[in-house]
């Protein structure tokens, strides 16, 4: 059974991504998408490590680290993209 402070945590987290999701949907630029993005994926690494936590299983703890190491590098590529630097 999980208790009720992981499920407090996840309805937060839920409630961001939901945010974040609309950012990526209404966003008036290229950038505030990207950004939406990006707080999606931290949100999604918070939501992993919090499952982790949840039920003691360090398995998500480490998929976590391995998604944020990617999501980081996703999201230098993207800015990168956009100043034109991608050839």
């Amino acid at each position: 059974m999980i208790e009720p402070v992981f499920f407090y945590s996840a309805l937060i987290i839920s409630i961001g991504a939901f945010l974040a999701i609309l950012r990526v949907l209404l966003g008036p630029s290229v950038p505030d998408r990207v950004v939406g993005v990006d707080t999606l994926n931290t949100l999604v690494v918070a939501g992993m490590v919090l499952l982790g936590a949840a039920y003691d299983r360090t398995i998500y703890i480490d998929i976590a680290i391995v998604y944020a190491l990617l999501s980081y590098i996703g999201t230098l590529i993207i800015a990168r993209y956009l100043q034109g630097g991608l050839e």
